[in-house]
């Protein structure tokens, strides 16, 4: 598997989960909240943070026809020109959001929705690209970000099989090296149960690149889920406050909830960590509590060790209760004082 970085932080199994702060819509047409979340997001210890970058007019048409009528659903009675309006981020605000990030010290880069974006944020010196659900089938545009060289990360929400395959193969013919997926469930919110995170391993096996988790469920348990079964990034929408009444607040986490998440999924990663049966330095302590053979009279040397010579007991400091049939009718090459552990040594 390829691993990549992005300005600089490696990401892939053998690294914490690259945890992205997706602020979407939340800025609510307000620039300075736009700001606020990306110091949010550093202080909760988010990676990166992500916007999206597009004009209603490039995303879609200005249409009342049936067709662009939202019915239901989080953004029922918009049309999709008003939403499109109402939730994006202004392209005069890019220059101030990535020189804000770059101030803060963490990484801002944006998921482009046609090549006029790729261009605006080209200009921006943007370190990498995100691919949106929505946009998984957009094979041309693939192509066009892929040409630009940098690393790409594809959400896969609504994408079957074959639609994942060719987004991929589109972006490999396009001359991306740097690629990534992720396992995404396109509902806003998403039940956990949708999320089937068993395809992880799958996505993994079939493309042979780092995957993760683009997590639209209420809560944290599913993306640190996500962490053990191989996610090496985690996405999820950040707000300052669930009841702003934005186009996505309602089901983005809260600072301290994403605060939460950036310390669960990088505990995860740590727990997964590799094969190991040895014994841990926080157990090494309490060797005191396991069992071990120790002599439970005094003994002189010479004399024959018999079941009432020697028992199981704690503390761990002595040979292990298998040896206890095989120590019976030997004899003892030194004195033993009661109360002692069971050592080779003093075996004969």
């Amino acid at each position: 598997m390829i691993e990549f970085s992005i300005a600089g932080r490696q990401i892939g199994p053998g690294h914490p989960p690259y945890v992205i702060a997706e602020i979407s819509a939340n800025h609510n047409g307000d620039l300075n909240q736009a700001l606020k979340i990306i110091d949010a997001a550093h202080a909760a210890g988010a990676d990166a943070v992500k916007i999206q970058t597009y004009r209603p007019d490039t995303i879609t048409l200005k249409s009342d026809a049936p067709d662009f009528q939202i019915t239901d659903g989080l953004w029922a009675g918009h049309t999709l020109y008003d939403l499109y309006e109402w939730a994006h981020t202004p392209w005069e605000w890019h220059e101030a959001l990535f020189a804000h990030a770059a101030k803060r010290g963490i990484t801002l880069f944006s998921s482009p929705f046609d090549p006029t974006a790729v261009d605006l944020l080209e200009s921006l010196g943007a370190p990498a690209y995100k691919i949106a659900s929505f946009e998984a089938v957009d094979l041309p545009l693939i192509r066009y970000v892929a040409a630009k060289g940098k690393p790409m990360i594809i959400s896969t929400g609504m994408a079957d099989l074959a639609e994942i395959s060719e987004a991929v193969e589109a972006a490999r013919e396009g001359g991306c090296r740097e690629l990534a997926l992720l396992h995404c469930v396109s509902g806003y919110p998403a039940p956990a149960a949708d999320y089937n995170l068993a395809t992880l391993h799958d996505m993994r096996a079939r493309f042979d690149v780092p995957v993760g988790l683009s997590d639209h469920t209420l809560d944290n348990t599913t993306a640190t889920a996500s962490v053990a079964l191989g996610a090496c990034i985690i996405e999820k929408h950040m707000t300052l406050d669930r009841a702003g009444g934005g186009p996505d607040d309602s089901f983005s986490l809260e600072p301290n909830e994403f605060a939460a998440l950036c310390t669960s999924a990088r505990t995860a990663w740590e727990a997964v960590g590799h094969v190991d049966y040895g014994r841990k330095s926080s157990e090494r302590s309490n060797v005191k509590f396991r069992r071990s053979l120790y002599f439970v009279k005094d003994m002189k040397a010479g004399d024959t060790i018999t079941e009432d010579c020697i028992r199981s007991v704690r503390p761990g400091y002595g040979l292990a209760p298998k040896h206890l049939q095989s120590l019976l009718g030997r004899k003892v090459v030194r004195d033993i004082s009661q109360n002692s552990p069971v050592v080779a040594n003093d075996i004969g």
